[in-house]
């Protein structure tokens, strides 16, 4: 489809960065419907990269060009929207708002070097983007803050400035004022420049924030003895504290008019650090052993990552690469090697790979559009062809001297959808499809599960289990049905019982003839399936014996009451029949089997369910809820414990059967704050009550 916003794109910039230090990688974090992709849209048309904004609405951004997009007026993939101010390109980076699409946000933070948290006049800053925020602390990413929607009826600037620094910190001020005519912001106020009619108390507050990150230890001195320090000096300090990460300005910006716009990429390009001055992520042989580190040099060795894949059936793999080290050139020769390898301790649904591929044309990502490039140095972000075993999350390094990058943190996914193909058409192409899909979104998790014989999607919520279903269906022409999920239960014996087995039929030719006796007794959980031989006498032939040990455990794959697999048995053989001719392996299987059933019958069969151990995190003021919840998913309680100053950890052991919708139901419940993670824990009996309302499985 082509690109509505294309027509629109600006002549004469050129996109092609000389080195790193005229590169910016700034990604947009926020909640949805904060504005990002609108800021985007007037940030280009700012800087002439467009000849006017697209619209959200109207389904003509630059970065949401995909067809679901569009539909849902929300941004679901990571897009790249490259400017170019006072000389240095401005890779903006805008990844979706929504959580399910998590996996986006965190392959933008890698991309990027910077972060511009965006939050509306109107709105406020939610738990996740607090939550994103701590995040990029952690790795001392520099930050600033944005206050968009200015224009809105119910927008609230200074409620918002107040409620941004009481979450983010007190290192969190303006650099500037919106001035207004009526209702509408005109203009933008400085702090920092001396006179105008800035607020003096906002321009205390902010000099004395940038002369403590100074480096001049007189400077705090002379400013309080009154000496009035030039702009110039400010200006310098505060640009080092925003690159350090230990200052993060504010900037009112208000994308309709677009006021606000020239001190923004003013801020980007001065403050915020060049990519030679971030630091790489760890490196190391693909056998897993460190190797030094690599520094943001475009003649260095090739050290770059793939943070984003897309497949078209017409088009191709198209790959979206962050070069960390060297330079990408076309059809050159590279090694790829898969990210999520096992000496990191990451489990992916991807297969890890090494191998070697030749790159195809390169380009720079203008959204949808693919702008020509000769090479991509370091620093920079472009578009490889022609990768076709390349996945998200790889690294590409030179053949001669292998590298591979330590993955970014990924949360798990877990919200299962269990799926069929539609008909035998779209069965023939699902495994395909799903190999694409997978490639394109490390936060997917495939799973082919043995024992209940489902093919189970493992989403980050119903929005992006929805988007996935669409891509299957628009993009790779398979259509599938959902089906209910099953977890995987197990069956028991209470207590023990006997069984007679007999299978005898007579045909034209050779019959069949098998008799035995067991004797069923349950074992402790986890001692699995003992079988013991008492046979005397020969009354079942040494050679049919094995036989029946088969029949027996062909029937526990099947169950013996809910078509679950029966475990911790001990079954004793005691006592047959057999026949000289008509007596054979498949008699005595068969002959097991009925046994089995047969004691199955004669006594109480209990249903075991596995639980998880499951630790959610969740804001101390809703400890509460979240544990009254648990209890009534029949969980319990192994205790509490606090993280950070606000946060609390909630540890518990639940059934799997109360934790298939959890993910939905946590986010709701906490309004997207509370994040959970399981590991499994053992199998105990389910309660009558509650087993009585589980279906037989189908098999």
């Amino acid at each position: 489809m082509a690109d509505k916003g294309s027509s629109r794109r600006a002549s004469g910039q050129d996109l092609e960065a000389s080195s790193p230090d005229r590169v910016r990688n700034v990604v947009l974090v926020g909640p949805s419907g904060s504005g990002k992709t609108t800021l985007v849209e007037t940030l280009l048309a700012a800087s002439g990269a467009l000849t006017r904004a697209g619209s959200v609405r109207e389904g003509s951004t630059v970065c949401d060009f995909e067809e679901s997009e569009q539909a849902h007026n929300r941004s679901i993939s990571l897009a790249v929207a490259p400017l170019v101010h006072d000389g240095t390109k401005v890779n903006l980076v805008d990844t979706p708002g929504y959580a399910d699409f998590v996996g986006e946000l965190r392959a933008g933070l890698r991309a990027a070097d910077c972060a511009l948290f965006v939050v509306a006049a109107n709105e406020g800053v939610d738990d996740a983007t607090l939550t994103l925020w701590r995040e990029c602390a952690d790795v001392g990413m520099p930050r600033a803050v944005v206050i968009t929607k200015l224009d809105q009826a119910r927008a609230d600037y200074d409620g918002l400035l107040r409620h941004a620094q009481e979450a983010f910190g007190d290192k969190v001020l303006p650099l500037y004022v919106p001035q207004r005519s009526g209702d509408e912001v005109t203009a933008l106020t400085g702090l920092l420049a001396p006179g105008g009619e800035a607020p003096e108390d906002l321009r205390g507050e902010l000099i004395e924030a940038v002369i403590e990150e100074s480096e001049d230890e007189t400077l705090m001195d002379r400013y309080v003895g009154g000496e009035e320090i030039a702009e110039d000096v400010l200006t310098a300090d505060l640009e080092r504290a925003v690159a350090r990460a230990t200052f993060f300005p504010v900037v009112p910006v208000c994308s309709t008019t677009g006021v606000g716009c020239r001190e923004l990429l003013d801020l980007a390009t001065r403050g915020f650090p060049s990519p030679s001055e971030h630091p790489a992520p760890d490196v190391f042989a693909p056998s897993g052993k460190a190797t030094p580190s690599i520094s943001c040099d475009p003649d260095g060795p090739l050290v770059a990552e793939i943070v984003r894949t897309t497949s078209d059936p017409y088009v191709g793999r198209l790959s979206l690469v962050r070069v960390f080290s060297g330079s990408l050139l076309p059809d050159q020769p590279v090694h790829v090697s898969g990210h999520f390898t096992s000496f990191f301790g990451e489990t992916s649904g991807h297969d890890d790979h090494d191998e070697d591929e030749r790159l195809g044309a390169l380009a720079y990502p203008f959204g949808r559009v693919q702008v020509p490039a000769s090479r991509i140095v370091a620093g920079d972000i472009g578009a490889v062809g022609r990768l076709t075993r390349a996945e998200t999350g790889d690294t590409l390094s030179s053949v001669e001297d292998p590298r591979v990058l330590r993955p970014w943190s990924m949360p798990e996914p877990l919200l299962p959808i269990a799926i069929v193909a539609h008909s035998k058409a779209d069965e023939d192409k699902l495994s395909q499809a799903l190999g694409r899909l997978g490639a394109e979104d490390p936060s997917l998790r495939i799973e082919n599960n043995a024992e209940t014989h489902q093919l189970v999607l493992w989403c980050m919520g119903e929005t992006h289990a929805e988007v996935l279903l669409e891509r299957l269906t628009s993009r790779y022409g398979v259509n599938v049905d959902q089906v209910p999920f099953t977890v995987s239960m197990r069956e028991t014996f209470a207590g023990p019982a006997k069984g007679h087995g007999r299978h005898v039929k007579q045909s034209g030719g050779h019959g069949q003839f098998a008799v035995c006796d067991i004797e069923v007794e349950p074992l402790p959980e986890g001692a699995g399936f003992e079988f013991v031989d008492k046979v005397v006498g020969g009354a079942v032939p040494r050679q049919f014996i094995p036989s029946v040990e088969k029949g027996l455990r062909a029937q526990m794959e099947r169950g013996v009451r809910n078509g679950h697999p029966v475990v911790d048995l001990r079954v004793t053989l005691t006592d047959g029949k057999a026949h000289s001719v008509d007596s054979s392996d498949m008699a005595f299987q068969t002959a097991g089997a009925l046994a089995l059933r047969e004691a199955a019958a004669s006594t109480t069969i209990t249903m075991l369910e596995p639980f998880d151990t499951v630790t959610v995190i969740v804001p101390d003021d809703l400890v509460g809820g979240v544990m009254s919840d648990l209890s009534a998913r029949r969980a319990r309680m192994l205790g509490t414990d606090k993280v950070g100053e606000d946060r609390t950890s909630i540890v518990a052991e639940v059934p799997q059967t109360e934790l298939v919708r959890y993910t939905v139901d946590l986010r709701s419940a906490s309004h997207g704050s509370g994040t959970f993670t399981r590991s499994f824990a053992h199998y105990e009996p389910m309660p009558d009550d509650v087993a009585a309302r589980i279906p037989p499985r189908e098999r």
